[in-house]
Formats: structure tokens, C-alpha cells, sequence
């Protein structure tokens, strides 16, 4: 499931993109708020939004009242519009499958970037150090997995790994959390562990 690309290379494609992302990337409302519904996500919490982009899900965290807003990103561009969206959220450029973040969150989600992480087990990993007991780590795509395929096989093949099934995933999930929700269908892909 692991696969060798280069961090240079996503960093230098997401910021090339940045500049359109709003245009190209779907918020699909309905969608988002079941994903985060299935989340756990609500008000008073203290979330992690993690590959952020262009701070995509930021209205909708706001919309449910969380409590503070951490976000990261590995490309300055969309740090840097990510920043500039939402003033109150602390907006880190670096990689999540490594950095330290220093405090721990109530959520943390992972929308439509599970692909652009070469060592996906590394980035759980990492994240459940961050994660209080009790909390919720997400992996969600709004669109089908057979979808999210086509479109990094045209779009972003050099900077994608194949999205494992979501067995796949649950399985790997396991290793480190209680998988409370999963789901493939041809309108989401979304699996949630809760941190024991």
C-alpha cells in the first residue's frame, strides 16, 4: 500500500493548483454535512483538519460551532489562501505524517487527500499521538472510490497511490482505533475510527 513519491513533487502540483482549487474542487453541502455528521464533528471542539488545501471545509466547521480550528497542508499556496480564509484557525504548512502538532484534538479529518499521503499507515500513525481518547481520526472522500481512481489517474497520477478498498482501509484502521462507520458508495467514501 506504500509507494515512494516525492513530497516535492505534491508540494510543487498543489501549489500550481491553488490558485483554481475553488473553482475545480466540488462542496457538495448535503454531502459534507453527512460526512461530518458521521464525524462526530460538533460544536465546542477542538478539530484538525488535515491536508486543508484551500480551507474547503472551514464554513462548514464554523457553521457547527467548533471550538478552535487547526488546519495543515503541505503546499505554502494553499496554506497561505487556507490562512487568509479563516483568520481564527491556526493554518500550518508542513507534512502531517510527521509533524509534531505539540496539543491533541476532539476530530481530526482527512477529506479528499487520503491519496496524496505515499505512506498512509505512517500518517495514522502520527495522528493518533494527537488524538484524545475518545476522539474521532475520519478519512472521507465526497465521491465513489471508482470516481476518485479516474480522476487521479488523469488529473494526478504523479502525486497519487491508489485508494485502498474500504476493507482495505478499515483493516488498517483497526490497527489503531475502534472503526465506527464505513462506507462506499457511488456517492461517498468515508471510514471513522474513535481513538479507545
Amino acid at each position: 500500500m506504500e509507494q515512494a513519491i516525492d513530497t516535492e513533487t505534491i508540494r510543487r502540483f498543489f501549489d500550481d493548483c491553488a490558485p483554481t482549487w475553488e473553482q475545480t474542487a466540488p462542496h457538495n453541502t448535503p454531502l459534507i454535512s453527512q460526512i461530518l455528521d458521521h464525524a462526530g464533528i460538533t460544536a465546542g471542539q477542538d478539530v484538525l483538519d488535515v491536508a486543508c488545501g484551500t480551507g474547503i471545509l472551514f464554513p462548514d466547521y464554523e457553521m457547527r460551532q467548533v471550538r478552535s480550528l487547526t488546519a495543515i497542508d503541505l503546499s505554502p499556496e494553499m496554506a497561505r489562501r487556507a490562512a487568509r480564509k479563516c483568520p481564527s484557525a491556526q493554518v500550518i504548512c508542513g507534512d502531517a505524517a510527521t509533524l509534531d502538532f505539540g496539543r491533541t484534538f476532539d476530530a481530526i479529518m482527512v477529506y479528499n487527500a487520503f491519496p496524496h499521503f505515499p505512506q498512509p499507515e505512517q500518517l495514522l500513525k502520527n495522528l493518533k499521538k494527537f488524538l484524545r481518547p475518545g476522539g474521532t481520526l475520519t478519512v472521507a472522500h465526497g465521491m465513489s472510490r471508482e470516481q476518485i481512481q479516474l480522476h487521479h489517474a488523469s488529473h494526478a497520477s504523479a502525486v497519487s497511490v491508489e485508494l485502498p478498498s474500504i476493507e482495505e482501509l478499515s483493516r488498517l484502521f483497526s490497527q489503531y482505533f475502534t472503526v465506527e462507520f464505513s462506507i462506499s458508495n457511488e456517492d461517498m467514501y468515508e471510514v471513522v475510527g474513535r481513538n479507545p
